[in-house]
């Protein structure tokens, strides 16, 4: 075994645990609700979603992911998934992300990140620009036909977030805002909805399943 390979892992696993708590509790927190929501976009069960993101955030911990990379749900996916879903089902949705990990394994292997030079800086604004306005379009049902209380919640949310930081950085504002305004929703009688109003959670780990599609150049 190479003598470089143990401080290493040790440098990666328990170089920053502090950090690596407080974004693990953050993402853990953020990512039901928002794994739920992208799923009924896609237009799947909302356990879909949560097993993807449970399943996803495992692997990327274990093998190594790169910094601004996203390794869970995201509504660029989720939007495109949508159509696929409804003409062709939950099968070919498995099997098409099953290929585009192949794609992106061969794509490391032949060292294509460096042609991401040849993206232009337009390109990349638009769509992130896009994603921004998906991401915004997707909460808009969350934030119609609801109660007032809903708006304050989201006002606070957003004010601790965003002034937070001026009073400490030690601890992330989103891990805040989540903590205040769940304990909040806990001891006021308020009409707010909540994660299990967006589907049922599961209470079990998922079963390996394979992907009933014809394996032909159609598929």
């Amino acid at each position: 075994m190479n003598s470089d390979f143990l401080p290493r892992l040790r440098a990666e696993w328990l170089g920053n645990i502090r950090a690596d708590v407080l974004s693990g509790l953050v993402v853990a927190l953020a990512l039901i609700p928002e794994a739920i929501a992208f799923s009924i976009i896609a237009g799947v069960d909302p356990k879909v979603g949560l097993y993807a993101s449970f399943s996803i955030a495992v692997i990327t911990a274990i093998f190594g992911g790169r910094p601004g990379m996203i390794s869970a749900a995201t509504a660029a996916t989720a939007v495109l998934m949508g159509s696929l879903v409804r003409e062709h089902g939950l099968d070919y949705l498995l099997a098409a992300t099953v290929l585009a990990g192949v794609l992106q394994m061969l794509a490391g292997a032949l060292r294509l990140g460096s042609l991401m030079r040849f993206v232009s800086k337009s390109v990349m604004t638009g769509f992130v620009n896009a994603l921004a306005i998906l991401i915004f379009m997707a909460q808009l049902p969350e934030l119609t036909n609801v109660s007032y209380m809903t708006y304050v919640m989201v006002a606070g949310g957003l004010a601790i977030i965003y002034l937070f930081p001026l009073v400490t950085k030690v601890i992330p504002s989103p891990l805040i805002c989540i903590v205040v305004l769940t304990g909040l929703s806990f001891f006021i009688d308020a009409d707010l909805r909540t994660v299990g109003d967006m589907g049922a959670l599961p209470d079990a780990f998922p079963a390996i399943y394979f992907p009933d599609v014809p394996l032909n150049l159609d598929t």
